[in-house]
This record gives C-alpha cells, structure tokens and sequence, in this order.
C-alpha cells in the first residue's frame, strides 16, 4: 500500500527480503520513503531509510500496479479475472509454521527501519473489484503471521500486511496514526468499499481502536484471539518480570514459553488435514520434529528489550480499545481458541459480543493462542459464512458469492467418514433419449437450469444434493431457502451452525421471486423445494408426500427465461431415522408447545394466506431416534426444456399444465426410488461396510441397484 504524501518525492528502494528461490513462498517488499535532499527521486539500493512515519509499498515489487502521488491506481494489480471456477484451488496447507518461521528469521535480518506494509508473493492477484485487507500483527510484529492464509485471502482481499522490526519503538499512538493514514487513503479512494481489518492478539486490539476512532467508515474487523483480556492474562505481570530477569537468564524465559504460545499438534496438522487416517499418525510425527528446532528462532524474534516494549504496547492498546468499545459501528468477526494458555479468550470473545453492537463469535476448542498458524481455522472459510465478505457498501447474496474451494469441501461435513457411512446417497439422472444412468450425466452443464423436487425431514437431501453438483460436475447448486434459516437463532446456534455454514458456503439464497429472477439471469443452477418447510418438518407418515401450492408459482420465471426444468425425487430419510415426536404431538404437550411458540416469534410464514395444508408451515425441532444407517437415492428425471417457449410465459393454460406434469414426474420419480431400492444389495450400512473393507482404497463408489 502506498502511502506517498502529494508533496513528496518518491525513492524506491530494493526488496527488503527475498527467501531462496527454491523456497514455495517467496516475499519481496520495496519500499518507498518520503526522504527528501541530494537523493530524493533517485534510484537507491541501500538498507531502508529511517523516517517519522510509516515507510510505503510499491506494487510494482509484487507483480502489481502502484499508487502514484495523485492518489490514482495502476488496474494491472487486479486479475481481469472476475470469478473463480467451482472447486478452486486456495493453497490451504502449502505454507505452514515452517514458512513462518523462515520468512520471519528474514525479516529480522532485513530490519532498521520504520514500520511498514507489504504484500506477500503468494497471495498473487486478487480478483477485479476485491477489497482491501490490512493484516495487523500480534506481538511478533513480524506480519507474517498469515502466511496458512494468504493464497485463498489472496484470491478474496488486496492483502497488505504491516510489519513492525524488532528494534522498532513507536508507541501505539504513532501506530494507530499508520493504520489509520492507509485507512483514509483506501477511503478516499474507493469511499463504496469496505476496508478489512484482520488483528491477531495486540493487532486485535489496534484493529478495534482504529474503528472506535473511525465509525463513519465501512470497516469489518476479523480478530483473531484479540488481546484485550491483556489485564486478565499470564501475559500481564511479564512485564515486571522481565525488567528483574537478568539478561543472561532471558534464554530460560523464551524456552518456558515457547510450549505455551499455540497448539503445535494443530499447527504440524495444517499440511495433512486431508489425507487418511493412517498417513496422518504417520506424517504428524515427523512434521512436528521438523517445526521444533526451528523455534529457536522464538528468541531473536523476542529480544528482552523488544519483548518489555511489545508488552507495554499491548496493555496500552487493552486499556484504551476496552474504553471505546461503545464507539464502534463496525461488524465484527472474532474467531476465539477454547485451548488459549497465554490469555482467555474464549470467555473474552463473549465478552465482546455482548458489548459490541454487532458481533460473531466462532470457537474452536482444541486450538491454542496462535490460532491463524494452526488447523481448522480457514480465514476466508468463516468471513464467508458468516456472510460479511462484500465487494461493496451493501452486501448481496448473489454478486458476493464466492465459490467454494478444494479445501472447503473436503473439510466440510459432507466429506467426513462418519457422514459418508451414515448418508451413502446414490444418485441416477435421466438423459434426454430416457436412459436412466447412475450419477448425474443427465444434468446441463450449461444453465439456467431449475431443479424441483421433494424435501426430506430436516432437509437431510440438501448437503449431498449440493456436495455431489459440485463434486461431480463442478456445478454450484444455488438452493433458495427460507430466510430465517440465514438469520440464526441463539438457542439453537450449536446445532445449526455446521448447517447454516455450509448452505451459506454452498450458495443458497433466501427464497423470494427476485432472486429466482435473478439467479436465472445468471444462467445458475436452481435448486427449489416448492413444499417448504412444510415437507422438510412434516408429521409422522408423511415421508415423501408433496404439499405443494395448488397454482404453478415458479414454472413461468422459468419459461421466461427458458430455463431446463428437471424433477426429481428423494427417498431414504425412513433408513436412517425414525420420528418420534412430530408438531402435533409438541402441541399436546404444554411443555414443547411453549418451546415451539417461543420459537416462531418474529418469523415469517412465506405461505401466510394460502388455504390448505401449505400455509401450516411452522418452525420446530421434531424429536428422531437415528437408526441403522439405510440410503439416501436421488432420482432425476428426463429433463424439461422450455427454450424457445418464451413467448408463452403468459399462457396460463401452458403454465398450468407444465406444474401438473412436474409435480407429476416428482412422484414418479419417489415411486421409482422406494421400489428399485429394495433390489440395492448395499442398501444396508453393515454390507456397505463389508464392500469398503475389501476394496480399500479404491475411489470407486460403493454400487447400487442397475437402473
């Protein structure tokens, strides 16, 4: 980022540090300084220059336009790539602690000058119309404490990292006045775009006072383990301590807390997240007997005296953010460790959400205080589920989806052994000749295309409905979904979050007539369940059973654009769970009867007017035994074309008749799958145990009846 005043020349200077060419990440940072004299704006290639203020990024020195001293920007620093392909690749385990510790040992080396910005190589270019985010250290100042998350951040932000050298002492004044300089520079020059602040620990802190400071400006902060609990925490009486240990003794202190500074198990597991159990019990071992001997670099990135100084920094910054938290407007993202040794901040994540107006919290149990260096915890993953990644001033569903990437999809529920074993579901679709072929070859790969179909309980049919679109066909399958399931619900937030995350993730969209427009604009594929939650918390003995509008509602969009139509339908949800307790029988007992009424305040009944049983949609929590697993079987039928058929989207006879015939081949379809299941000889879990157990390790799918 640069940050050249108009009055001033400017003198780029050579790359701070550049890592061997060997080395997977490679970072260069030139600076610019604002030094006037016999050299200003003359080339010069020695150490960085001492100045007053923060030293400024030239793009040029990461494949990238720069700002001039007009304030104007170069636009081959953006990708002309405007989105990415389903299944992306994010990088996600390629640089571990390894890399962090390497590029930091650089950075020591390299230092001498004031604190500055710089862009990592890896995060590459990011997409056209990205926003900027700026990424705020915690005590090791180095800025590298990003390097798991720079590829995918790369691909979603401008990324700029502020790097603070060890000899450094700026007081946090001078360090709130760097941030906010950038701050008001990327408002000036893009005031519709919202500015990131990602902080980790103490950059936590400066994150929340620069938005206290500034809250007319469209900030969204992302914290990790921020570090405003600084007063309640083991690094709090440090300081004292450290001014009374000798320095011949300093060794002793770094080796004492270097176990107490993060998980290491979860930061060797970075790299293997996605390989099978057996390789993993036998990489872990051998990862983390690569990572330790490295932390010895923990000493030269802590020098006694910086160490005292960082944490008088820290205090400072907790006390003045904990003072101005009623000020800040900003939304809030704070991602907390369960496992933290070094302060509590899960109880602090809390904390903050009770005080600040509008705040997420997201806790993982296992992970300790350096919590962006270790497993289970992907950035941009979570920024995106909690629906606060936007382009612009407004966020929207549909030009802010971001499709899903290799590493969210074989980290998501879907593609865990458990859920696999439980769910299995096999899928068939039908060409257009009438061929019915397992797998899903009958699907258009060019849209629009709307897919109708049934809803099983609980909506199990969703996840490996979408897992296998994109699986498969590299297809995003856009649900339309009732929008309160987008808005949360504190009581049921533990349940609910591993689903709302991913059909958030997977790019459902809360249904309503616009977006449907929309979305078939766009030439997306539709997922549309016409019986709402109606079907998806039906009663007993309702399995498979439509509750469908008497009068077609989305079959003359479709016409309009002339989308392909596809029914199918979905069976299985009686092999795998049995119900117990359904609405009718909450309503009979006072107890749930309340709990239900209490659920429905200030939710939306999408059918209120309509007769029949459609408009009896409300929420509850039917009660299930899980049973022995059985299958779920997804059945596609011969696709419907409307091309052509534009002109008769006001046919209302034509309209009538073509949701007959789709409601038709929806119960066709259920019929065919409850009655051609019983000849699937792995329709069971144990035989499908069985299969896998003698065919280890072989990708193909475990088979099911011929079609």
């Amino acid at each position: 980022m640069s940050l050249i005043p108009s009055n001033s020349g400017s003198v780029p200077l050579p790359p701070l540090f550049t890592l061997k060419d060997n080395h997977r990440i490679r970072k260069r940072v030139p600076l610019r300084s604002t030094v006037g004299g016999e050299n200003s704006g003359k080339e010069s290639w020695e150490s960085p220059v001492r100045i007053s203020c923060a030293s400024s990024i030239d793009r040029k020195g990461v494949n990238a336009g720069s700002y001039d001293i007009r304030g104007k920007t170069s636009e081959k620093y953006f990708s002309d790539q405007i989105e990415l392909e389903n299944l992306w690749d994010d990088g996600y385990g390629t640089q571990t602690l390894k890399d962090y510790l390497e590029v930091a040992k650089d950075l020591i080396k390299s230092d001498g000058g004031p604190p500055r910005w710089f862009c990592s190589v890896s995060c590459g270019q990011p997409l056209k119309d990205s926003p900027i985010l700026l990424f705020l250290p915690g005590v090791d100042g180095t800025g590298a404490g990003l390097v798991v998350h720079e590829k995918s951040l790369g691909k979603a932000f401008h990324v700029q990292c502020l790097h603070i050298p060890v000899s450094d002492r700026t007081p946090f004044e001078g360090l709130i006045k760097i941030v906010e300089e950038t701050v008001m520079i990327e408002y000036t020059l893009s005031p519709n775009k919202p500015i990131y602040l990602l902080g980790e620990s103490f950059g936590g802190t400066l994150a929340l006072v620069v938005a206290a400071r500034n809250p007319n400006i469209d900030l969204i902060l992302v914290l990790a383990n921020p570090a405003t609990s600084f007063d309640r925490s083991m690094m709090h009486p440090f300081s004292s301590f450290l001014r009374a240990l000798p320095d011949e003794h300093y060794w002793m202190f770094t080796s004492a807390i270097k176990p107490i500074l993060g998980n290491y198990i979860k930061m060797a597991m970075v790299k293997i997240y996605d390989i099978s159990l057996s390789a993993f019990l036998w990489q872990l071992p051998g990862n983390l007997s690569k990572y330790l001997p490295l932390l010895s670099v923990v000493a030269k990135i802590y020098p006694k005296e910086t160490l005292t100084w960082r944490l008088k920094l820290v205090e400072s910054a907790a006390a003045y953010a904990n003072s101005r938290l009623h000020a800040i407007r900003a939304q809030v993202l704070v991602l907390a460790s369960g496992n933290d040794k070094l302060m509590p901040s899960k109880n602090e994540a809390w904390r903050l959400s009770r005080l600040l107006k509008r705040c997420n919290v997201r806790v993982f149990e296992g992970n300790g205080h350096t919590i962006l260096l270790e497993s289970g915890v992907n950035v941009l993953y979570f920024i995106k589920a909690n629906e606060i990644y936007r382009r612009f001033s407004k966020y929207d569903v549909i030009k802010d989806f971001f499709p899903v990437s290799i590493t969210e999809l074989k980290t998501s529920l879907v593609e865990t052994w458990w859920y696999n074993l439980y769910i299995d579901a096999v899928m068939f679709s039908t060409m257009e000749d009438g061929k019915v072929v397992r797998g899903l070859a009958g699907i258009p790969d060019e849209g629009p295309v709307l897919i109708v179909g049934n809803h099983m309980l609980l909506a199990f049919d969703i996840c490996p409905l979408v897992a296998e679109f994109v699986r498969e066909k590299k297809i995003m399958l856009h649900g339309l979904t009732h929008p309160d399931l987008f808005r949360g619900n504190a009581a049921l937030e533990s349940l609910a979050i591993p689903f709302t995350d991913l059909i958030k993730i997977a790019g459902s969209t809360p249904v309503s007539g616009r977006n449907l427009f929309r979305l078939l604009a766009k030439k997306s594929h539709v997922l549309l369940y016409p019986g709402g939650i109606r079907e998806g918390l039906h009663r007993k003995g309702e399995a498979g059973k439509l509750f469908w509008p008497e009068k077609q509602e989305f079959v003359r969009m479709a016409v309009k654009f002339g989308a392909t139509i596809i029914p199918f339908g979905g069976v299985g949800e009686d092999d795998i769970a049995e119900l117990i307790i359904d609405y009718n029988d909450m309503k009979r007992i006072p107890f749930l009867d309340q709990k239900v009424n209490e659920l429905n305040q200030g939710k939306k009944n999408l059918r209120e007017g309509m007769g029949g049983e459609i408009a009896n949609q409300p929420f509850h929590l039917p009660i299930f035994l899980p049973k022995i697993p059985g299958r779920l079987y997804f059945m596609f039928g011969k696709p419907i074309l409307t091309k052509g058929k534009e002109k008769m989207s006001n046919d209302e006879d034509y309209l009538q008749e073509l949701y007959s015939q789709i409601r038709y081949d929806v119960e066709n379809n259920i019929a065919y799958l409850l009655k051609m299941r019983e000849q699937d000889p792995y329709r069971g879990n144990v035989e499908r145990i069985i299969w896998k157990i003698f065919h280890y390790g072989n990708s193909h799918k475990v088979p099911s009846f011929e079609p």
